[in-house]
């Protein structure tokens, strides 16, 4: 069973392309965008990018694709950071489905520009480009159900230690994901590597597998660093009575469990926060916002 929930809002934005953007002139607009920014768009996004609510600059920054290598192979992604400044904090930035585009990149700037030093690793590198795929059945079958947690796991190790040979403090780490991403902060947060962790819409239950062998509820009582989950009351593929299992399994678990907390937006849906997208929902992504780095420092990672 594949570790990411299909929602109405994202096969909205893959219904949502243009015949055009099937073409060799699709292809150029990829690239373009691609050498524009240093990391694009996935393909089925392209036409509603131009509404990304928030688009933060570089200026001040050290931004841009990355790579470090886990095990052999060379894991792209993007960093940014304040230029100039080492000791910074960490934030481990993981993507939704769509891999590491641009809504993504700017999350990272936006850290960034708080003062931490956020990393986004391309966890599914080694499968394939979620940036070539229009469809998500397709995707889901040939890309996200063949990434293995311990997959995962590793290469975000690999990140910290990036991080920390470029001019951050991995003692001083937090993780934040999105969608797909969120489960993994569930995840990450069991490890003892990070401080504090956010997860925004992350799925909290899921059958067992081979290269799922436990989803957030399974871990939950064993958390290392305090969660903060931010989740939509309208979100057709997290039921909130899942959240509400997950409360009674933190309420019984580690200090850290006792001290995860939950926020549910009644006006919200899945992806609220991805403001290139239908489903994004101002008040609730703003209000996030600002919890999630009141929640770092909090917990020490400032």
């Amino acid at each position: 069973m594949s570790s990411f929930e299909t929602d109405a809002d994202l096969q909205a934005d893959f219904d949502s392309l243009r015949p055009g953007d099937s073409t060799q002139q699709g292809a150029t607009r990829r690239t373009a965008l691609k050498a524009a920014i240093g990391v694009g768009y996935a393909a089925a996004t392209l036409p509603i990018a131009a509404q990304t609510a928030i688009k933060t600059p570089a200026d001040g920054l050290k931004a841009g694709p990355i790579k470090y290598s886990v095990n052999g192979f060379d894991v792209p992604g993007y960093a940014a950071a304040p230029a100039g400044k080492t000791g910074l904090p960490v934030v481990l930035v993981v993507q939704e489905i769509f891999g590491v585009h641009e809504y993504i990149a700017d999350t990272c700037r936006r850290l960034a520009k708080a003062g931490y030093f956020a990393i986004a690793p391309e966890l599914y590198a080694r499968q394939g480009d979620p940036r070539n795929y229009t469809e998500i059945p397709k995707l889901q079958a040939e890309v996200v159900s063949k990434v293995p947690d311990a997959q995962v796991m590793a290469d975000l190790d690999g990140a910290l230690k990036y991080a920390a040979a470029n001019g951050g403090d991995a003692g001083d780490a937090a993780i934040t994901g999105f969608c797909w991403g969120g489960r993994i902060v569930w995840l990450y947060a069991a490890t003892g590597k990070v401080k504090a962790g956010v997860a925004w819409y992350g799925r909290l239950v899921g059958q067992a597998s081979v290269l799922t062998p436990k989803h957030p509820i399974d871990i939950a009582a064993d958390l290392k660093a305090p969660v903060l989950g931010l989740y939509g009351g309208k979100d057709q593929g997290i039921p909130l009575d899942t959240v509400d299992k997950m409360k009674a399994a933190l309420a019984a678990g580690s200090p850290a469990a006792k001290a995860s907390q939950f926020v549910v937006y009644p006006e919200a849906g899945h992806a609220f926060h991805a403001d290139y997208r239908p489903s994004y929902v101002a008040s609730a992504a703003d209000d996030g916002w600002k919890r999630t780095l009141a929640w770092f420092k909090t917990h020490g990672v400032d």
